[in-house]
């Protein structure tokens, strides 16, 4: 089963992972007090155990500027969860380098940690490496270091490299939960979010071995 983000955020923070804010909301009210609040740009996306890819069902609305598009966007998004009966979660639009840090149970080599370029990265190019766990933060700066993207981390063109140390924490804290949590079977964090100050998941997905 796959957990809801909701339960999947409790699991990472319980490693010390750190997450984007994320609100569950229900009605219009909520989400424009929330922009109120927190400001904009600010992303609506679906929170459902039983979508894979929530992106393919316009399940996602990404860089709503302002309380006008974020009517526009409640009210669209708002028809999709009614349809595939799932709640609606909001968290602030943040601009940065994608990354994707997953692991799986293995068959022959029990829990593998993968990191890479997430976004259309990972699916054009497959630029990832893998570890297999327990995993050290200097085996896990090593994964970082040696895939082929390793430049764009460490600023590009004129770009400011990316928290990398904070990077390497993620994959560590990933290594331990699949050493001591016997019932996850898969994690895909995608995006991780990384800037020059810090790294955050802003989506994920965990799959547990049912009961």
């Amino acid at each position: 089963m796959i957990l809801r983000f909701e339960e999947a955020t409790k699991l990472l923070k319980t490693y010390k992972i750190p997450i984007i804010k994320t609100r569950k909301i229900k009605k219009l009210e909520e989400v424009l007090n929330i922009g109120n609040k927190w400001g904009f740009p600010l992303v609506l996306k679906l929170d459902s155990a039983e979508i894979l890819h929530k992106t393919d069902i316009g399940g996602v609305i990404t860089n709503i500027q302002n309380k006008k598009e974020l009517t526009k966007a409640w009210q669209k998004i708002k028809k999709v969860a009614t349809k595939y009966k799932s709640d609606v979660i909001v968290q602030p639009y943040i601009k940065g380098v994608e990354i994707i840090i997953g692991a799986k149970k293995d068959a022959v080599f029990g829990p593998v940690v993968m990191f890479g370029l997430g976004g259309i990265f990972v699916e054009v190019f497959r630029d990832v490496s893998f570890r297999v766990t327990p995993l050290s933060k200097k085996e896990a700066q090593k994964m970082i270091e040696e895939i082929k993207g390793y430049q764009i981390l460490k600023g590009y063109r004129g770009q400011k490299p990316v928290n990398v140390e904070q990077l390497a924490e993620i994959l560590v804290s990933i290594s331990q939960i699949m050493q001591n949590e016997k019932n996850i079977q898969e994690i895909d964090l995608n995006p991780v979010i990384a800037t020059e100050k810090k790294a955050l998941v802003v989506d994920a997905k965990i799959i547990q071995q049912k009961q």
